[in-house]
């Protein structure tokens, strides 16, 4: 198996004709909402969120009323999406910054993004990739985590780490669309209790296709 800098681009090309329309699943019309909806998502369905975040938004309809939301009140309102407490506490946490040090306006920079509450690289990647079509680097969730093990693109555990291994490898221009494009495949084909192999298109690609 060649190493995976030689087969990187073969996949991302393999998976930009398998999903051509890879974007966040997540609904969203504002940067804020995007934001919200992705602390949301995590250790939780993007489908569920969805479900959810239309009244959310209605309630809270800016970073101002979400910042002056009522905590149990708020951990009531996301408590399907699991982890209500400190999902509550980090969007009131995200929007007071938001309101008191950008002026009401989600950032647009990596640096900036991690300084809200609850923000780690994963979030600010995806809010700069969906919101301002910006990429500052790989948003690293559960998937990308799974498949760039198995594709023998990292070798490590922690998020970062293996963000940083997929941005030397990884062509710049296309940071933006490749978490969805991993996204994507790992929920239909490499799922991470019983992976498709004998009709994954990457399979000649994958060192740990199971044919």
């Amino acid at each position: 198996m060649k190493p995976a800098k030689d087969r990187v681009v073969k996949i991302i090309r393999i998976l930009e004709k398998e999903y051509p329309q890879s974007r966040t699943a997540l609904t969203f019309e504002t940067p804020l909402q995007i934001l919200v909806a992705t602390i949301l998502s995590a250790q939780c369905t993007d489908e569920r969120v969805n479900k959810l975040t239309p009244a959310l938004f209605k309630k809270y309809p800016d970073a101002a009323a979400f910042a002056a939301a009522d905590r149990a009140e708020l951990e009531r309102d996301v408590r399907p999406t699991g982890f209500f407490r400190n999902k509550a506490k980090s969007i009131i946490g995200a929007a007071s910054k938001i309101v008191g040090d950008f002026g009401g306006r989600v950032p647009e920079t990596m640096a900036e993004l991690i300084t809200l509450p609850g923000v780690a690289r994963k979030t600010a990647n995806i809010v700069l990739s969906s919101a301002y079509g910006k990429a500052e680097g790989i948003a690293v969730d559960v998937h990308v985590k799974r498949l760039s093990g198995r594709l023998g693109l990292s070798r490590q555990e922690d998020p970062e780490k293996i963000e940083r291994d997929l941005l030397t490898i990884v062509p710049k221009e296309d940071w933006l669309d490749f978490n969805y494009l991993l996204v994507n495949h790992g929920r239909r084909v490499c799922r991470a209790r019983k992976p498709k192999c004998p009709e994954c298109k990457l399979a000649k690609l994958c060192p740990s296709a199971c044919l």
